[in-house]
């Protein structure tokens, strides 16, 4: 292989090693216009997209040890990257490609792991990180607040029959006198 061909598989291959997730897609019939398009969404939610050669990518993932997929890379391929959470990055491409009916994702992986397209498709429509962190925590949180309440409303049954009746002595103290 020359140097050239070399440096583009190594530096390929360090970005896979570094991203948490790799999503490849189909980028037939997409415009020089789309395609900036759909690096301009991606780049706010921290990935990068780079179109490559299929050989390229085999090599690399082989090097980056990931499973062999190479089935999967036939036509014209991109790859998406990032350092951040993929189900954001899943949702910018639904919205993509159906908006402009093109860059079907064909696999992915999520730490190492194959991703199918119904599998991506699912992703996409879970809700952000932070949200499914605060539901989890409401979840959790939930039995402890029961329990406050439970153990708390004997008390404050306590202090409501004691004010009620102090309130109805107060009050036939007024009307005797």
């Amino acid at each position: 292989m020359r140097p050239e061909k070399a440096s583009i598989v190594s530096d390929l291959s360090e970005k896979l090693k570094r991203s948490p997730f790799v999503l490849v897609t189909d980028y037939q019939r997409m415009k020089v216009g789309d395609f900036g398009e759909l690096r301009n969404r991606l780049s706010p939610a921290g990935a990068e997209v780079h179109v490559v050669k299929n050989n390229f990518l085999k090599r690399a993932m082989t090097d980056s040890g990931f499973p062999d997929v190479g089935e999967k890379l036939v036509g014209q391929t991109a790859v998406v990257t990032g350092e951040k959470d993929v189900a954001p990055i899943a949702k910018i491409f639904k919205t993509f490609a159906s908006e402009f009916k093109i860059a079907a994702l064909r696999i992915g992986f999520v730490n190492r792991a194959v991703l199918s397209t119904a599998e991506l498709e699912t992703l996409a429509e879970l809700p952000p990180r932070e949200v499914l962190q605060a539901q989890l925590l409401g979840l959790l949180l939930s039995p402890a607040t029961r329990l406050v309440r439970l153990l708390n409303e004997p008390g404050s049954a306590l202090a409501r029959v004691l004010k009620a009746k102090s309130e109805k002595e107060g009050t036939s103290a007024q009307a005797a006198a």
